[in-house]
Parts: structure tokens; C-alpha cells; sequence
């Protein structure tokens, strides 16, 4: 974060969402405070409806991004803005259709994950 920072102008603002993972909120925060242009914000605790912008993150990196090489900022933003303009074309609502949902039973030991 530091060098993303450091690489723009200094009255830019910055504002970062973060999950609440209690290492992304630490008490006192001195790089934060030593720097007034950066917002984090929260999701709140136990949204993970909230990570469905991961899907769609995933779309636009597969869509847009893959095997793909830029020159400079304004190709990258060309590339996603085509992407865009195809996709919301026939965009439409993800929509759940699981009929039936087959619950797993927990593991209970490190080595039973690994399989």
C-alpha cells in the first residue's frame, strides 16, 4: 500500500475496503494516521454476501485482462470499458437455482482437508 501511495499525487485520495478481519484494524494504526488521504472501510461482520464483487472481479479479469499485456493505464481502461460495454448487453441478475443443497459434514482434522 505504501509504494501505491507514494507513486501518485500526495492530495490524492485513496479509499480501500477491507472485510473485518481483526488484523486489517489494529488499534492504533501509525501508518494510517501518518496518512490523512487514505479511507478504509468495512464490510460489516458476516456479510459475505458482500464477496459476490468477487464474482464479478473474476469476470472482468476473464473477460478483459487474461493473456493481456498493456502499454499504459488508458490501454488497461479501454480493455475493462470494452469488456463493459459487451457484457451489460445481455447482463442480467445472478439468480440462485439450486433446487436442492447437499449439506457436507465438517472435517475435523487438518490432514482430512488435504484430501
Amino acid at each position: 500500500m505504501h509504494e501505491v501511495v507514494r507513486d501518485y499525487p500526495a492530495d490524492a485520495q485513496w479509499h480501500v475496503i477491507l472485510d473485518n478481519l481483526s488484523t486489517h484494524k489494529p488499534k492504533h494504526d501509525r501508518w494510517l494516521a501518518g496518512h490523512p488521504n487514505v479511507h478504509f472501510h468495512f464490510t460489516p461482520t458476516h456479510a459475505s454476501w458482500l464477496n459476490q464483487i468477487e464474482i464479478w472481479f473474476s469476470l472482468v479479469a476473464r473477460g478483459a485482462l487474461k493473456g493481456a499485456s498493456f502499454r499504459s493505464a488508458r490501454e488497461l481502461r479501454a480493455a475493462i470499458d470494452r469488456f463493459l460495454s459487451a457484457y451489460l448487453e445481455s447482463a442480467a441478475p445472478f439468480e440462485w437455482r439450486a433446487a436442492i443443497v447437499h449439506q457436507k459434514s465438517l472435517k475435523h482434522r487438518y490432514s482430512d482437508l488435504c484430501h
